[in-house]
């Protein structure tokens, strides 16, 4: 099975991105955490995307991509806005956040806590962040 969806970078469609994934993966038979947890590590990216790739700006897209079969859910997002630097990301010490009080900046260590396998490419001008969630 393979749906899409092609949004404007404005925070607004993050509510109709949570829809389609939910919608999309209904057929999966999920338990209720597994699949509010694929959820939230797509809402993640696809607001990171959003606000920091693309500064909000509605003239730019976001395209999502969800193929699956019975071994592995697929969320493909791409983007033209500024790529994501895996090289210069430091996973921060979630603990230490909390104590100080630090709100945001965990995000990408959530999502890479929630999904099996997590890729950053570029194609071109086309950034590109593949989420892998096998199916037990």
């Amino acid at each position: 099975m393979t749906n899409k969806i092609r949004v404007s970078c404005d925070r607004k469609n993050l509510k109709t991105i949570r829809t389609f994934v939910t919608d999309t993966l209904a057929p999966v038979h999920l338990s209720e955490i597994t699949l509010n947890q694929i959820i939230l590590a797509v809402d993640e990216i696809c607001a990171n995307l959003i606000i920091h790739a693309n500064q909000e700006d509605s003239q730019k897209f976001l395209n999502l991509t969800i193929r699956y079969d019975d071994k592995e859910m697929v969320f493909e997002l791409s983007d033209n806005g500024k790529a994501f630097e895996r090289a210069n990301y430091r996973e921060p010490n979630i603990q230490d956040n909390i104590r100080m009080g630090k709100k945001g900046g965990v995000g990408v260590a959530l999502v890479n806590r929630i999904m099996d396998k997590v890729e950053y490419s570029v194609n071109g001008n086309t950034n590109i962040c593949i989420l892998h969630k096998y199916i037990p």
